[in-house]
């Protein structure tokens, strides 16, 4: 979507009615005024659920499932290249013919652009994660949001030859500006279905539970490459909740594909 065709949400629009209806009411009916301010910190309220809820809609549009999926899901990795994890999550994914969408952050990928290279190279997609990832992103204005992500643009378009189509904010956590900075930069907001909290939990079948209970085809599923966990030993805990993962999935029938729908054959 280009910015020309951009429009904030419904939801936005009825917000900024809201405002400028209250707005009018305070000139005309000030004794209203506890009501009016009520109504609108209330929608201030909705707004901040939101912001903080990753897989909300009142912002913009938000993809949190495959579209169109026939018998198939979308493994997603997040905060990666990892020098040492990454690797290891692309031999498991080949050995199971499963494609996945990988949400890079951009000073990585510019640390290791032969990793990045690797993954594009094998069928995987390499996908907007911001270049620094901050945990603030979700207080940026535009102008901030849109340096973080043209940054990661350019070093992931550096190393792929490639430029991503798809973004996740860091955390999930975004604000009502991104929406626009997205239009310009030509993506699109991904969230989940479904994630395994694998970056502050040690437990591999409950982190592979998460993800595996009530699983259902165009689930998208959230590991992290970059962030996961460490078991006692100093192992990621993600590769054995993938590999999990993995044959929960071969139980079940589905396969993995990447988010644009391609798959291990091409189809």
């Amino acid at each position: 979507m280009s910015e020309t065709g951009w429009r904030l949400s419904p939801f936005l629009r009825a917000s900024v009615g809201l405002h400028a209806a209250g707005a009018a009411a305070l000139v005309f009916a000030p004794e209203r005024w506890p009501l009016i301010v009520g109504g609108l910190l209330l929608d201030h309220a909705v707004i901040g659920a939101g912001v903080v809820w990753p897989r909300s809609t009142l912002l913009g549009p938000n993809l949190t499932r495959l579209p169109g999926a026939g018998r198939e899901v979308a493994l997603t990795f997040d905060d990666g290249p990892h020098p040492e994890v990454t690797p290891a999550v692309l031999d498991r994914l080949d050995r199971r013919g499963a494609r996945a969408t990988f949400f890079c952050i951009g000073r990585k990928v510019a640390a290791h652009p032969e990793l990045a290279a690797e993954i594009h190279r094998r069928g995987h997609r390499i996908e907007n994660h911001t270049y620094s990832h901050p945990n603030a992103f979700g207080l940026y204005g535009s102008s901030a949001m849109e340096r973080e992500i043209r940054a990661a643009q350019d070093a992931i378009a550096a190393a792929t030859g490639r430029a991503p189509r798809l973004f996740r904010a860091p955390v999930g956590i975004r604000n009502p500006w991104l929406d626009r900075v997205l239009a310009r930069t030509g993506l699109r907001l991904v969230s989940w279905t479904r994630r395994g909290l694998d970056t502050v939990g040690t437990d591999v079948e409950r982190i592979s539970g998460r993800l595996l209970g009530g699983l259902a085809a165009g689930d998208i599923l959230l590991l992290h490459d970059g962030s996961s966990a460490r078991d006692g030993g100093g192992r990621a805990v993600a590769l054995d909740a993938l590999d999990l993962v993995l044959d929960g999935l071969a139980a079940a029938g589905l396969r993995s594909v990447t988010l644009d729908g391609g798959t291990a054959d091409g189809a």
